[in-house]
This record gives structure tokens, sequence and C-alpha cells, in this order.
């Protein structure tokens, strides 16, 4: 399959590649690594302009490829929270230095700050891991 030094560097890359390189996914991940347990509503606030359907299908995805769990509790109402599993967590160590590269690149500018912790605490000015 990829018997070609070039190639073989790529090949694991094609399966998450299509995973992580959605619009969400790694502000998702980010959040959710930086709450250790989120429930749904808030990790929706967390992340400002996402849709409860795109969350809920990215969440969806996430969990089918073992990057996040969900932990369902029978109470009334019914109480969701999502956390990190351990190939999510490693994934979330690998983008740190990305997201460091992207804090110090935009420093100068006034964006707006998609790395909200569920406090609604902006994650920009003093980034932290």
């Amino acid at each position: 399959m990829c018997n070609d030094s070039k190639a073989f560097a790529t090949c694991p890359l094609r399966g998450i590649l299509p995973v992580i390189a959605k619009k969400w996914t790694l502000l998702i991940i980010t959040t959710i690594g930086r709450a250790g347990t989120i429930r749904f509503t808030e990790l929706q606030g967390a992340l400002p302009g996402i849709s409860p359907k795109t969350l809920t299908d990215t969440l969806k995805v996430l969990v089918d490829e073992h990057l996040v769990e969900r932990h369902c509790y029978a109470e009334i109402p019914p109480r969701v929270e999502y956390s990190l599993t351990g190939d999510g967590a490693g994934l979330r160590e690998a983008i740190l230095p990305l997201l460091q590269w992207a804090s110090e690149r935009d420093s100068g500018q006034a964006t707006a700050c998609a790395l909200v912790t569920p406090s609604g605490a902006c994650t920009r000015p003093a980034f932290t891991p």
C-alpha cells in the first residue's frame, strides 16, 4: 500500500485528516481538553458561531473516531457530558504548538477569540496549554 518512503510519511494522515480538517474539530478538541469534562450547552457557549446541528454532527464523528467520549447519565433531565479519550488527548497535545504559533502570530491583531473556556475567559492573551 505505502511502500514508497515519501508516501509512507503521509499514510497515517489519510485516515484522520478528513476528520481534523473540518472547521470546528480542532476548536472542539481544544475546548473539551481545557475543560476536562463539559456539557453540550457549555461547549456550544464556548464556541460562538457554531450551530447546534454542526456541534452535534461533529461530536458524533469525534465519538465514532474514538477521540471524544460521550457520557450519558440516567437523570431527569438527562445529562450528557463529553471528555477526551487517550487518542483525543494525544491529538490535543499534538496541536498545542499550532495553537501557540497562531496565538503569537495574531497577538497584534484585534480578532475575536475562538478559544474560549466554558467560563467565558479568552485564552489568546496568555496562551496556556
